[in-house]
């Protein structure tokens, strides 16, 4: 009989997760299980379908003549995404992101903040660092170059919570690199053939 190799402290369930954001070249916080701080800012509570890690890719294969199997597969394209509905419209961080506003324009005269949405944004990328957490198992997401390329309609109504629900791309930094990871996972059992 085969014995199944199972480890159910390898499972991830994410529980509870966070994400900041935070100017081009700030560096990674580094380890989840860090509280990032300033310049990073907080986008505060997130909808309970937590963080969404989006992969897309294209590729091309090539079949040779009288075969009807390809020989080779290229990777034409491949992106990196991450989907989340954040809930605290009310802050300014959160604001900032969803109207392509410095945060320093919306700081409140007398009470009243105001601003002016135009007909032609320009390119808003920032950092951004994304944690999820299960009890020990935490993994870290850095996105040094990102920007939201996607917004959904904003709903307001008496039985839901209005949400900003954002896809964020992340772009290539100067090493080519778009997703930095860092987890702190429980160690994985030398695999004994039994």
């Amino acid at each position: 009989m085969v014995n199944i190799t199972r480890a159910a402290d390898l499972l991830e369930v994410g529980a509870n997760g966070a994400g900041w954001e935070a100017p081009l070249g700030t560096t990674s916080p580094g380890d989840p299980a860090v509280q990032p701080l300033s310049p990073w800012l907080p986008l505060g509570a997130v909808s309970e379908d937590g963080l969404t890690q989006g992969f897309s890719e294209d590729s091309q294969s090539f079949t040779p003549w009288g075969f009807t199997s390809p020989i080779r597969t290229t990777i034409t394209s491949s992106l990196r995404t991450f989907k989340l509905t954040v809930w605290e419209t009310g802050r300014t961080t959160v604001q900032s992101l969803q109207y392509r506003i410095p945060v320093v324009d919306l700081a409140p005269v007398s009470g009243l903040t105001t601003f002016a949405e135009t007909a032609s944004p320009t390119p808003d990328r920032r950092s951004f660092w994304f944690a999820v957490f299960d009890g020990d198992f935490q993994r870290g997401f850095f996105v040094p170059e990102g920007e939201i390329t996607e917004r959904s309609d904003v709903a307001h109504k008496q039985d839901s919570v209005a949400g900003y629900e954002w896809t964020i791309t992340a772009y290539p930094d100067e090493s080519g690199n778009t997703v930095y990871h860092a987890d702190r996972v429980p160690a994985t059992d030398a695999y004994t053939g039994s």
